[in-house]
């Protein structure tokens, strides 16, 4: 009885010792303080074409590297991942890339679109209009684009006819020979698995509100000021007041690559037209980033109600509309010397 006992106590101590040596593996793992084997920079071999499925995660994009010998171990090559944001944009489909790469270098190769046959690139802010113009170069017809549009349903929990805002601005590799339906569907599964974590509650706004209000963000401002942008739109609309966004005149008009508005088109008597209709437009007017949506979800605290881009680097908020108006000033007279071109 008593060596039962010694075995036993035996056993769980060894168990125990598995158990915190294990622990200590996997944190010195996750912290980078185990080494992890990678080739040394500029001593890459032949190319190979390596086939990303839509939803693999770093570790399985590592393991699948590694395989094909483009890096020397998957945990190189997911900490590499890790730490770099632009990993959520590698693209589904089919890269041509070297082997015998660092870790970094193999990124970065995944993310060159010179390496993407057939590719189809979806820009941040991108409209409906314009990514049927490029799925359209491709090779599917407008006929099936367009039916594409109509048969695919907007994700769900979004009360939406239209799929304007959902088609995520990403990299997209396809096979030649692809469908338009197939094309689409990625582009909605896209923005699916890359805003899945996020929470779209809110007491006032629907999930669709939310998503308009992102698409005006993205349009209306810079990554740095993408909050502030929000805090302004949910501001003008707790007062009633108007929008004003030149980017939803813009969008009524289906123009690109204007600064400004002319005093007769924010007259224009369009349901985008936010100078004379007060609160959200009907939809979004782009695709928003992850970037502009978290920005609309978790928006900082300001009584902000007016912004200006002065110079391309810099837009100012404000809560006075005086401050608003002097800095408007400086806004034109930094247009009419060239500062915008």
């Amino acid at each position: 009885m008593k060596l039962a006992k010694n075995s036993e106590f035996l056993r769980l101590a060894i168990a125990g010792i598995f158990i915190v040596a294990l622990t200590l593996l996997l944190r010195s793992f996750a912290s980078g303080t185990t080494a992890a084997p990678d080739f040394k920079p500029g001593n890459a071999g032949p190319e190979v074409l390596i086939e990303i499925l839509p939803g693999e995660t770093g570790s399985e994009i590592g393991a699948k590297l590694e395989t094909f010998g483009v890096v020397k171990s998957s945990l190189a090559f997911f900490r590499v991942a890790v730490a770099d944001e632009r990993s959520g944009r590698i693209a589904p489909g089919e890269h041509s890339v070297q082997t015998r790469l660092s870790a970094q270098e193999a990124l970065n190769q995944l993310l060159d679109p010179a390496r993407m046959p057939n590719l189809i690139v979806v820009r941040d802010g991108e409209r409906l209009s314009e990514i049927q113009e490029s799925i359209t170069k491709f090779g599917p017809s407008l006929s099936e684009v367009r039916k594409a549009f109509a048969n695919q349903p907007a994700p769900s929990g979004f009360e939406s006819k239209s799929l304007e805002g959902f088609l995520y601005p990403a990299q997209y590799s396809f096979n030649k020979g692809v469908s338009a339906d197939q094309i689409v569907r990625a582009m909605i599964d896209k923005f699916v698995s890359t805003t899945k974590d996020l929470s779209w509650k809110s007491k006032d706004f629907s999930p669709h509100d939310l998503l308009t209000i992102a698409s005006l963000v993205q349009t209306e401002g810079r990554p740095d000021d993408f909050g502030n942008v929000a805090r302004v739109i949910y501001n003008r609309i707790e007062k009633g007041m108007p929008l004003q966004f030149d980017s939803t005149v813009h969008y009524a008009l289906n123009r690109r690559g204007e600064i400004r508005v002319s005093i007769a088109d924010t007259k224009i008597k369009h349901p985008y037209n936010t100078f004379i209709y007060r609160g959200l437009p009907p939809g979004p007017i782009g695709s928003p980033t992850r970037a502009a949506i978290e920005a609309t979800l978790n928006p900082p605290v300001g009584d902000w109600l007016y912004f200006v881009t002065v110079t391309p680097k810099e837009t100012r908020f404000t809560s006075s509309y005086e401050e608003f108006l002097t800095w408007k000033a400086e806004y034109k007279r930094n247009f009419k010397a060239g500062l915008f071109e």
